[in-house]
């Protein structure tokens, strides 16, 4: 009497169609947004480009491919690193899934879909881990030729700087000084003007982003690996409370107008509300955390005025916090990983404190 129905597998045409259109239309959109971008705006895509022609459109074209390339390089470098350690594990994996998006650096990034569960922690540490060190491995080769090709200033030409750069965090600032010629090197507010050099260092950015230690980022993964369920669940939640305390650090103060704190208050409140409701094991005491962070930040806006966070984190926390979660699942095998795999997950750990900085817009 019963009939089960499911959805038929895609066939491989319509599979192989679905990544490469989205493959090419978030080269488009990264090619206009880099156009955009070394322009030194960051806005919504440039569509004024299609009324070009001739040799001034292909000038254009050709200077958002210098940031697109490179860029979606290492994006893809870093998700077939994921790929092939996960199909080298015999876990089922998609191919990578492509995100445009219409404004900024013109695409959300790339997703790979794991199909079927992971069943040891040595799998989880492998196929997090492969994903980050892949890119990295391909983002400083592409930040050094950034460095020794850097064009003489009087050859540029360049609209007016940006209101904002990149920060340059430590391992950036170390290829800097060790491969670039001090009288080619760009001022910090033209450094959108340098496409190869931008993506290079938003290579490092996301390289950082993911490493972060927390839920089942690729850093979760590989932090999980090295220290086992039980101690990074008890660390993990002390990581979160001072990602977000530095994060909304200076955001109110005591000395804040009562419109501020009439309109602004409430949001925030709630906004610390959402995210903590599940990090502790009861919701009482995730709103009592809550409480106690939001104290400390008044406090520490108190004692040291000039000292601001970054409430751009807050977005961010708000993805960990309430829809991907900062815990990490067990496996079904928890044995503890060799002598070389441990070397090699500090070893990143190393890396996303050169790649990290705090604020990563100035």
């Amino acid at each position: 009497m019963f009939r089960r129905f499911e959805r038929p597998e895609p066939s491989p045409g319509r599979t192989a169609a679905v990544h490469i259109g989205l493959f090419l239309i978030t080269l488009v959109t990264t090619t206009l947004a880099g156009i955009q971008l070394t322009r030194g705006a960051v806005d919504f895509l440039p569509l004024d480009v299609f009324l070009l022609r001739g040799p001034a459109l292909w000038a254009e074209v050709q200077r958002g491919l210098w940031f697109a390339l490179p860029f979606l390089g290492v994006l893809t470098v870093h998700e077939f690193g994921h790929y092939f350690t996960a199909r080298y594990n015999r876990v089922r994996s998609s191919l990578p899934y492509y995100i445009p998006f219409p404004m900024g650096l013109g695409t959300f990034g790339a997703i790979i879909r794991i199909r079927e569960r992971i069943f040891s922690r040595r799998e989880f540490f492998d196929i997090g881990l492969a994903g980050p060190l892949a890119g990295f491995l391909v983002a400083v080769p592409l930040l050094i030729y950034g460095f020794t090709h850097l064009p003489p200033h009087n050859t540029l030409s360049i609209p007016a700087s940006a209101d904002f750069t990149l920060a340059r965090p430590l391992l950036y600032q170390f290829l800097e000084k060790t491969f670039a010629d001090p009288t080619r090197l760009p001022h910090p507010l033209e450094l959108l003007h340098y496409p190869v050099l931008l993506a290079g260092s938003l290579s490092l950015f996301f390289t950082a982003l993911n490493l972060l230690p927390m839920g089942q980022l690729d850093g979760g993964h590989i932090l999980y690996g090295l220290l086992g369920p039980r101690r990074f669940n008890r660390m993990v939640p002390v990581l979160f409370t001072g990602f977000i305390f530095y994060a909304g650090l200076g955001l109110f103060s005591l000395h804040d107008d009562w419109q501020t704190w009439l309109y602004g208050g409430p949001v925030y409140a709630g906004y610390l509300a959402l995210i903590f409701w599940r990090v502790l094991p009861r919701p009482r005491q995730g709103l009592l955390l809550a409480a106690g962070i939001w104290a400390a930040q008044l406090a520490g806006a108190a004692l040291l005025p000039g000292v601001v966070g970054n409430p751009g984190w807050l977005v961010f926390g708000l993805l960990l916090g309430r829809f991907t979660g900062i815990y990490h699942p067990p496996a079904p095998d928890e044995r503890a990983l060799s002598l070389g795999r441990q070397l090699l997950g500090w070893l990143m750990v190393v890396i996303f404190v050169l790649c990290f900085t705090p604020s990563p817009f100035a």
